[in-house]
């Protein structure tokens, strides 16, 4: 166990090294630098002036019970001048710390979010164990994480800081009174773990609840008028229930622990101010020291447990903390392992100038049923293929395996790269932002005119879609806004300006007429694009050159055009 612990403190310390080595070297790196310089200096600004004001307030409080009026306005204008000081060095401390944080989150956020995004990490890990909620770990715990970061590093170099300079202090006023301290403070951390350290699983609990939770409200926002509609309010209020009566379980237990918690720290903090009392008191009454020096031996003794006592008077925090760290680390392994897995197996000699089928077999999501067996095909550039099959999930599948995002297979499909194929879903899909470049490529937008995109447009018969919006540059949420055929025919239109080399199209004909359909497929094959079209029922009267039937248990046949043309 201990072996664990120091393996896992290890790890936790290797995580955070790369992290800050990370923030170091990009271009947000020397802004950073110099924040985080500058908030050394005014740590070891503030500490000193700490120091100083111990001793002012020390005179000041022996000049009122000595009665001498000149020492005692002499320590007031003291006391403004140390208090204006201290107040300008936490002000900028404040500024310089989040300044570092924004610049920080900035360049961490933006690097989970790459991830995210590179090599189709966002659908390959939905479903994950222990990774739920991606987009709020990407957001929140990113946020909490550097900010809280920045802050226990802070309040870690401020104690250190705290430590050497009011040990000396203390030390001189009362040896036992620094021993004490020391003592204290080591039987209130270890106290303090022993009664929290269930709290680190339940605050990483917790986070995912309330994030689930969330997750399922928005899912409601989004298909309002689909659950309005098909009476689905029940069982989305059973669903939501479920989650927040699990939500509100944990939340107790949190409260529990953090009662015992609370209990101690209060308890702990409270004795700290007489504690030094105690100790130092006796000594005044003999007359061995001044009445100011109670007063400082009390600023020293508080100062000098809260360095030690970080754990304690920072535990729930750190607890919380610990959690975010967890969240933020399983994401990002998560992320890495699906990025490298993806690379490995586009680099392991799948990729080809044809889409290729070697000994594929394609199983049911749950594996309980057999959709293809034993595929062997070649399609080559400029064919134009019809695939065909009863079963509504067999063409969900294998559009799904030709594009790469199924597990369910076994087999090589062999493909040209991302960039030489592309995919038309059953519904097209329109990001939200400017008509314009939901349309054009954003690497093409210098090449595209909009007397171009206005032609495509109007050969697609959506001439009246920009008048309609008001131009090109209009924000919409266009997948909202529009209908199925206008939505598909402008996902048409940005593949004409990609120019691929091989175009999927999965069941076209839940958003276009078989007319439409031939019109658009005509016009790919003038362009030499190879086409596949999973049929859904009118497609299956449209010119090809190859037709692929899949038949009941798997079982498949293909028939060229001539015979097609014949039947």
């Amino acid at each position: 166990m201990p072996l664990d612990k120091k393996r896992k403190s290890s790890q936790n310390w290797v995580r955070l090294t790369n992290t800050i080595r990370q923030l170091v070297q990009s271009k947000q790196g020397p802004a950073a630098i110099r924040y985080a310089i500058t908030l050394v200096f005014l740590v070891i600004a503030f500490n000193v002036f700490n120091v100083i004001n111990s001793y002012v307030g020390r005179d000041f409080i022996s000049s009122i019970e000595q009665k001498n009026v000149t020492a005692f306005y002499t320590n007031v204008i003291l006391y403004a001048i140390v208090f204006i000081i201290s107040s300008g060095i936490g002000s900028i401390n404040r500024y310089a710390e989040e300044r570092l944080g924004i610049l920080w989150r900035e360049q961490l956020t933006w690097k989970l979010t790459e991830n995210y995004l590179t090599e189709r990490t966002f659908h390959q890990i939905i479903g994950k164990p222990g990774i739920e909620n991606p987009d709020q770990r990407i957001t929140d715990d990113a946020k909490a994480f550097t900010t809280t970061t920045i802050s226990f590093t802070l309040l870690f170099i401020g104690g250190i800081f705290s430590a050497i300079s009011f040990s000396g202090v203390l030390w001189s006023i009362n040896p036992i009174l620094f021993l004490v301290a020391v003592a204290y403070a080591l039987s209130g951390t270890v106290s303090t773990i022993f009664l929290g350290k269930s709290l680190i699983r339940l605050n990483y609990d917790q986070l995912d609840m309330e994030a689930s939770y969330r997750a399922d409200l928005l899912h409601i926002r989004q298909h309002a008028e689909s659950i309005a509609v098909t009476h689905r309010e029940a069982r989305m209020s059973v669903r939501l229930k479920s989650r927040l009566r699990k939500l509100v379980n944990n939340f107790r237990k949190l409260i529990s622990v953090n009662l015992r918690l609370s209990f101690f720290t209060n308890n702990y903090n409270y004795f700290i101010q007489i504690i030094p009392m105690l100790i130092i008191a006796p000594s005044y009454m003999r007359g061995e020291i001044e009445f100011g020096v109670i007063t400082q031996a009390a600023l020293a003794f508080t100062t000098l447990l809260n360095a030690f006592s970080l754990i304690v008077t920072q535990f729930q925090s750190i607890s919380a903390f610990s959690a975010v760290v967890k969240r933020l680390h399983s994401l990002e392994t998560a992320m890495l392992q699906t990025e490298t897995l993806a690379k490995e197996k586009r680099e392991s000699g799948n990729q080809s100038d044809e889409i290729i089928f070697e000994n594929f077999t394609l199983y049911s999501n749950d594996r309980s049923k057999l959709l293809v067996d034993n595929l062997n095909i070649k399609i080559q550039r400029k064919e134009r293929w019809l695939f065909t099959s009863p079963d509504e999930t067999t063409k969900l599948s294998l559009f799904r395996s030709i594009a790469g995002i199924s597990n369910h297979s076994e087999g090589n499909i062999k493909k040209p790269n991302l960039e030489e194929i592309l995919f038309l879903p059953e519904q097209a899909y329109l990001p939200p932002g400017r008509l314009r470049n939901v349309i054009v490529p954003a690497y093409l937008n210098l090449e595209v005119s909009d007397s171009e995109i206005l032609t495509e447009l109007q050969k697609m018969g959506l001439e009246t879609l920009v008048r309609r919006y008001g131009g090109l540059r209009t924000l919409k949420e266009w997948n909202e806004e529009l209908s199925l055929a206008e939505k598909y025919k402008i996902a048409v239109i940005r593949v004409l300006f990609l120019k691929p080399k091989f175009l999927v199209l999965d069941r076209p004909g839940s958003s276009l007429g078989k007319f439409e359909i031939s019109k658009i497929l005509k016009l790919f094959h003038k362009l030499n694009v190879a086409t596949i079209v999973i049929a859904k029922d009118e497609e299956t009267v449209l010119e090809y050159d190859h037709h692929l039937n899949i038949s009941h248990f798997g079982k498949w046949d293909l028939s060229s055009a001539d015979k097609a043309n014949k039947e």
